[in-house]
């Protein structure tokens, strides 16, 4: 027992001399507490809404007041016909197309069923649920006010759903290629985190430092080799996804592998980027374990991005791990080509530069 305390003694003083260990010892728990269950929650608002009235009543009219009003729903464009409300769904402008027919006003006051058709981007089986239900509520409230109007019939206005990219509303059809990305990001992001400070834990960065080979070419170097692993990695998570749930990509693979290219750099430069900047593994695992979270959390693979505060999606505009999900899940169940992932393209193309210069500037040939 004497043994174990001087041990105790011993360990408990290696942390707490670390002063970049003790901040982030009581800093992490602090910042996740405080700001992730604001942006990871599973509610949904100000979801994307495009309007068809083909009937021009003032009944259609108070339905759709009802239905913006509510606070779930956005109204982001208002077309004449479905044809034309589709290319705002297929074009990410739109989440779900609420189409009045023709003489529902007219049904509506002599009691009359009449449908109100509603086509949901279900790309995110839950969001698309939930969707339904709101306005599955927000229809019966509309129904229990014009029935209490004088002279009205039993009016009722049903709501028909139609259901797009994911026919079946298999939530796994949403989660997995989300998870590949997770797990791609992972492992990049922490092998290469713990290569450089490995070395030096070891003592053979003092060999490297009195070597010719400039700091462009050592990152390059320690770069590839996890970017290879990267692409192995989503290789295998693509194999794994169609062996288990039958899930392939309605689009191009070759999309996927051409984004992972660029992303694969810009995150193994990111893991890099810390590991010259930690001074042991476990400094290393603890940074790239506390932004992870973060970028999972904010990068909307549980909850939509639309979703959150607006802060929240301020901060999720700088997080690669966001347009790697959108991309998977876009070609996954869209069939989006180049043309629909170009933007996203582009951004990561900036965390590539950015990650990538902060790594070779990170490292500096001197004794460690």
């Amino acid at each position: 027992m004497r043994a174990l305390r001087f041990l105790l003694k011993k360990e408990f003083l290696q942390i707490f001399r670390n002063k970049f260990m003790v901040r982030l010892i009581f800093g992490l728990p602090v910042i996740q507490l405080s700001v992730l269950p604001w942006a990871a929650t599973f509610e949904h608002k100000d979801i994307q809404l495009c309007v068809v009235d083909n009937d021009r009543g003032s009944y259609s009219v108070r339905l759709r007041e009802k239905v913006i009003s509510s606070g779930f729903f956005k109204l982001s464009a208002y077309r004449t016909t479905y044809a034309e409300a589709l290319e705002s769904v297929e074009e990410g402008e739109s989440d779900l197309i609420l189409e009045i027919p023709a003489g529902f006003e007219k049904r509506c006051v002599n009691g009359i069923a009449s449908e109100v058709m509603l086509s949901v981007d279900a790309l995110n089986g839950q969001k698309a649920g939930l969707g339904v239900l709101y306005m599955g509520n927000i229809i019966q409230d509309f129904n229990a006010s014009v029935q209490g109007e004088p002279g009205n019939m039993q009016a009722m206005a049903v709501v028909k759903p139609y259901y797009k990219y994911n026919l079946r509303m298999h939530y796994q059809n949403l989660m997995v290629p989300g998870v590949i990305v997770v797990l791609v990001s992972v492992m990049g992001a922490m092998l290469s985190a713990m290569n450089i400070v490995r070395e030096k834990e070891m003592g053979t960065m003092e060999q490297m430092n009195v070597t010719p080979v400039s700091r462009s070419v050592f990152i390059l170097a320690k770069l590839i080799p996890f970017w290879v692993i990267g692409l192995v990695n989503l290789s295998i998570g693509m194999l794994l996804s169609w062996l288990i749930y039958g899930l392939l990509p309605s689009g191009n693979m070759v999309v996927i592998f051409v984004f992972a290219f660029f992303y694969l750099l810009a995150f193994t430069g990111f893991g890099l980027m810390i590991s010259n900047f930690a001074q042991s593994q476990q400094q290393a695992m603890l940074v790239v374990f506390f932004l992870l979270v973060i970028f999972i959390l904010l990068g909307g693979l549980f909850t939509p991005i639309s979703s959150m505060p607006g802060w929240a999606q301020g901060v999720a505009t700088f997080n690669p791990v966001r347009y790697f999900i959108e991309v998977m899940r876009l070609v996954y169940l869209k069939g989006s080509g180049f043309a629909d992932i170009l933007p996203h393209l582009l951004k990561t193309g900036v965390f590539l530069v950015v990650f990538n210069i902060l790594a070779v500037m990170g490292y500096r040939k001197k004794s460690m």
